[in-house]
């Protein structure tokens, strides 16, 4: 079975009213990997509330390690550990902010994001606490402990990051934990739960969509990483709304490439409620918790969650061009993940242009029309008027091109007007125009 013809026998089961366009938002993985700070998670909030909220993003995410007690260099805020080695739980194994990171927890954050009419996120790894298997925790309500229901056998656990061991899915007190953990996480306000390390794993996310189901409230799923995505376990991914096909993108031409290799795979698969997920926007800066004079990224990556050393994004001015108008025509989910305060206008201009936002948002996940000389032709029409819509036509080569467009290729009517929306003007068919390198001509087409 491909995936989609997978994911055609299962569109009842998203949730169309929840959702139901791909979800924009912020987080913080790109910029600040696992180390967010209450002040960088606060000034970044502002400048979202400012930038994006305009423009229709409306979820603010904070990655994985809010709740580890990092080890510091003396008199910075920079961590000595790539993951912590202690994590801060409650009497229930339940997970509680850093007091490293965040010493008036993460109240005054959720309050502020609700105030300013923003929805906010978090990340979790898959399972349950290791600490709390090792202390018999109880699970909350029960008078089961945490070892009872956890999985210890390493095959089975993550191989990035060691916070938690899984939970056995046929032990009774499993769903109870996931119950618990949701359920505390929702009463903190959290409108998003980013999993992590879940995607392999069918029966724990059952426990985690009936956990959402038994909080009572209507709380976004993000499944995560992506890369070796089974489509036999599409039905049960389909009641999550965002599902991450590739592994973390970050800014270079690689990046690029996995991302159109997961959209071929993956193409026509998004339906209201559930979107097909290719991960974060890593334009503006990166890596700001990796000091300065780590400046090579075989160094950093060794010492630090994420990729390479503290930069701005290395994308050229038409591999952002590229990435952005993927983005746009695959109706991927919009997660900025550079920091904002001191994010270029250039990429501001970019994240919130109103024609990627509009396709975006449409809803359409866009098809491959052609591919041939290293030019590949996408198209997303509109999904209440055939006649009118958006196109791709990329060049996936290291060289410029020079491009005439014809109808054959394009699939649209011959009397159709169209539009080049990354350098303003009218197009004909028949006439050659030229495409740089790695770079797009971005398409408007009506009647």
């Amino acid at each position: 079975m491909n995936q989609n013809s997978a994911i055609k026998e299962t569109n009842s089961i998203s949730n169309s009213k929840f959702a139901s366009t791909p979800p924009l938002g912020w987080n913080s993985f790109d910029s600040y990997g696992v180390y967010l700070h209450e002040k960088a998670a606060l000034e970044n909030l502002e400048v979202f509330a400012e930038k994006l909220k305009p423009s229709g993003f409306e979820y603010f995410v904070i990655d994985s390690g809010w709740f580890g007690e990092f080890k510091l260099f003396e008199d910075t805020i920079y961590p000595k550990e790539k993951h912590a080695a202690d994590v801060r739980l409650n009497e229930n194994g339940l997970f509680l902010p850093s007091q490293t990171y965040f010493p008036n927890g993460l109240e005054p954050i959720i309050k502020r994001c609700h105030q300013l009419d923003l929805k906010f996120g978090i990340h979790l790894m898959r399972g349950i606490p290791r600490k709390a298997v090792h202390e018999k925790l109880l699970i909350e309500g029960t008078n089961i402990s945490a070892d009872k229901i956890a999985i210890t056998e390493e095959s089975m656990n993550c191989k990035w990051c060691d916070y938690c061991y899984c939970v056995d899915h046929t032990k009774e007190g499993a769903q109870e934990w996931y119950n618990s953990l949701i359920g505390h996480l929702s009463r903190m306000g959290v409108d998003l739960i980013k999993y992590d390390d879940i995607v392999p794993y069918p029966d724990e996310i059952e426990l985690v969509v009936n956990g959402i189901k038994n909080s009572g409230r209507e709380l976004l799923l993000s499944l995560s990483p992506g890369g070796k995505v089974n489509p036999e376990h599409v039905s049960t991914f389909q009641k999550s709304n965002m599902l991450r096909v590739t592994p973390d993108i970050w800014d270079d031409q690689e990046g690029i490439d996995q991302c159109f290799t997961s959209w071929k795979k993956w193409q026509n698969c998004s339906v209201p409620g559930f979107w097909i997920d290719m991960d974060m926007i890593p334009f503006g800066q990166l890596q700001l918790m990796c000091p300065q004079e780590l400046n090579t990224s075989d160094e950093a990556h060794a010492l630090f969650s994420g990729r390479g050393f503290n930069r701005n994004s290395q994308f050229t001015k038409e591999q952002m061009l590229t990435f952005i108008t993927m983005r746009g025509l695959s109706a991927s989910p919009l997660m900025v993940g550079g920091d904002l305060p001191t994010m270029d206008e250039f990429s501001y201009s970019l994240i919130t242009n109103k024609e990627i936002l509009e396709c975006n948002q449409n809803g359409v996940m866009g098809t491959l029309l052609s591919e041939k000389n290293e030019v590949e032709i996408w198209k997303a029409p509109r999904n209440n008027d055939l006649t009118s819509g958006w196109l791709g036509i990329f060049n996936r080569s290291n060289k410029d091109i020079f491009y005439k467009l014809n109808l054959s290729d394009m699939d649209i009517d011959e009397n159709s007007k169209m539009e080049d929306i990354w350098n303003p003007k009218s197009l004909k068919i028949d006439h050659e125009y030229t495409i740089q390198a790695n770079s797009v001509l971005y398409i408007k087409y009506y009647k």
